[in-house]
């Protein structure tokens, strides 16, 4: 859809007075005014949505008391913009659930006019049964609400307190200026995070209080160094006070392989604020980097965190991945990387975390993938019987705004089966065959020349009498831990003693992994 310049029908005046005195001319604004209306196309109804809006030059433009971040607004349709004169790029989007509008106008001097964009929605998840969920989100509490109808989002952590700054007092105090919350849109204020080098941990009470932070330890951490007092400590004060879920915010953090060690983390985000939607944030300190020959480009980044992520559950670890777009500390929408939880016809905040931490989840920053096998959603455990060969049949839908690439099925680590989505290949997916314990997902990769864009099932589960352990899988951490006990920066001898106990035991943990091994 294109706006041109003859939608906009009022035309610059200029008259001028001849008189004795001196000549005044009097021009209209160099400005005009656009009435926006942004509605569902099926139904009629208004919709929040997200605006890129750009003058000729390609600078982002924003409206007065709308939420703004880097290029783009969120407002409640209907809105009165006034624009200078000029040509204009606009990108309107209402989540990634509808067809993006996009196209360009020409503002006459003076000129006002009335447009109505009809958003088309192709798929409504919640419809069935899959809600969306960001778990990183940095953004003033005033502006949740609406930021989360804009993206359709049904539950979000908006982090409030950190080892760097602390503004959950600021957040309580918008909180209670705000009118009602929406019962289908939750949020929570209470999320923190745990930022140092040895990488991110997020952490979410689960109490849903939001009248407390955690108090016993919360000083320490507040003062922490950048490896004292370690995150093991902290995050059992805080156990030892409410319920919390642990999510690590890569699976290329430094200390990844310590806290796993430690039954630390509930869950690792697959999708974090590294991949933006304009292209993929710098690698930070805190991070393992990658093998570059090995995992190179703008997907290097994403095939290397799957690595990761394949090896614990290699390990026989079951982790459900997450999301979070990181919205506020990068550029990011909220949603844009998000987690769709399994669960069912009505959403709760508990049926959420819920189906959470059963793995019945999807993993997106675009393609919209739903998969069952069996009538079973991923995180489900399938039987299997000693000496017997269990079928399993894998059934997807994939709908999509944008070009994909492939359709994977992954087992034990490996790809499997593969469909060239971009050359119109397609077809049923082939049945899966186990004749031992293991676990397999289904991932839909896109091309993107800037960022790494993907989606993913949580994985599902096979289980006969004997685990699947991975002997390479556990040397892989194994060797991670060894290496990090050498990187140790800290040097008072008492901290430092404390800091290796937790690693040597990470090394025993791993040690152990490797004897138990059940595969190569």
């Amino acid at each position: 859809m294109q706006w041109l310049s003859t939608g906009f029908t009022r035309s610059a005046l200029l008259v001028v007075f001849f008189t004795m005195i001196p000549c005044f001319v009097v021009a209209a604004p160099r400005s005009g005014e656009l009435d926006l209306h942004v509605v569902d196309a099926d139904t009629g109804k208004p919709l929040a949505c997200r605006i890129h809006l750009k003058n000729a030059r390609g600078r982002p433009r924003m409206a007065p008391k709308m939420p703004f971040l880097e290029d783009h607004f969120v407002f409640r349709s209907p809105i009165q913009l006034t624009l200078r004169e000029g040509n204009y790029t606009f990108e309107v989007e209402c989540g990634p659930e509808y067809h993006t509008q996009s196209g360009h106008f020409k503002m006459e001097r003076g000129g006002t006019d009335s447009k109505t964009l009809k958003m088309k929605r192709f798929v409504n998840m919640a419809k069935e049964g899959w809600w969306a969920g960001d778990l990183h989100v940095h953004r003033p509490v005033k502006d949740i609400d609406l930021l989360m109808q804009a993206e359709d989002l049904h539950l979000t952590e908006v982090v409030t307190w950190s080892n760097a700054k602390n503004e959950w007092e600021r957040a309580r105090e918008q909180l209670a200026d705000q009118p009602q919350r929406n019962a289908k849109r939750h949020f929570e204020i209470c999320a923190g995070r745990d930022g140092r080098k040895s990488g991110g941990l997020a952490i979410f009470p689960l109490s849903a209080s939001e009248t407390k932070l955690p108090t016993k330890g919360f000083q320490a951490f507040e003062d922490a160094s950048e490896e004292y007092p370690p995150g093991i400590e902290l995050v059992a004060a805080w156990r030892e006070q409410e319920p919390l879920w642990i999510d690590a915010e890569t699976p290329a953090a430094r200390d990844l392989p310590i806290w796993v060690a430690h039954d630390l983390v509930d869950s690792v985000r697959l999708a974090n604020h590294r991949y933006t939607r304009s292209g993929t944030a710098k690698e930070e300190p805190s991070a393992v980097a990658r093998d570059q020959a090995r995992y190179p480009g703008t997907t290097g980044l994403g095939r290397w965190c799957e690595h990761i992520y394949y090896q614990l559950l290699e390990c026989g670890l079951r982790i459900p991945p997450t999301a979070g777009s990181g919205s506020g500390d990068v550029g990011n929408p909220p949603g844009h990387n998000r987690v769709y939880v399994h669960c069912g016809d009505s959403f709760s905040s508990e049926d959420w975390w819920a189906g959470l931490k059963k793995g019945q989840v999807v993993v997106t920053n675009g393609p919209l993938l739903r998969v069952q096998v069996d009538g079973k959603p991923p995180g489900h455990v399938f039987q299997g019987k000693s000496g017997e060969t269990l079928q399993l049949q894998p059934e997807a839908k994939l709908s999509v705004k944008e070009k994909v690439d492939y359709l994977e099925i992954v087992k034990n680590g490996r790809v499997v089966h593969a469909v060239n989505l971009q050359g119109g290949a397609g077809g049923k997916l082939p049945p899966l065959s186990f004749e031992q314990s293991g676990w397999f997902l289904i991932r839909v990769r896109a091309p993107a020349e800037k960022t790494y864009r993907f989606a993913t099932t949580g994985p599902f589960y096979v289980e006969f009498e004997e685990p699947r352990i991975s002997r390479q899988a556990a040397l892989f951490f194994a060797d991670w831990v060894a290496a990090q006990v050498t990187a140790i920066e800290i040097k008072d001898p008492e901290k430092r003693r404390t800091i290796q106990g937790y690693y040597e035991q990470a090394e025993e943990f791993w040690k152990k992994k490797t004897a138990q091994a059940t595969a190569d």
